[in-house]
């Protein structure tokens, strides 16, 4: 089964955009994650390794996809 990772921090962008992902997302064809770095913060540094800017992001089956833009990484590090 492939991976999918959806990354946010709680802002109203990521949230409305984690509740369109999951419902798209065919759970049959994907492991669905969903990590909130707002809220884990130990989990930005795997983030970034892993390619992701900005939230919210998705990454899907190894490949980073930026869905509009709800912070920088940089922003969600200093608690935005």
């Amino acid at each position: 089964m492939n991976k999918a990772i959806f990354y946010h921090a709680g802002c109203p962008v990521c949230l409305s955009a984690e509740q369109q992902v999951l419902e798209a997302l065919d759970k049959n064809r994907f492991d669905v994650e969903v990590i909130h770095l707002g809220e884990d913060k130990e989990q930005i540094r795997a983030a970034e390794e892993a390619g992701i800017k900005s939230v919210p992001a998705l990454m899907l089956a190894g490949n980073v996809f930026h869905i509009n833009f709800g912070a920088s990484l940089e922003d969600v590090k200093g608690g935005a």
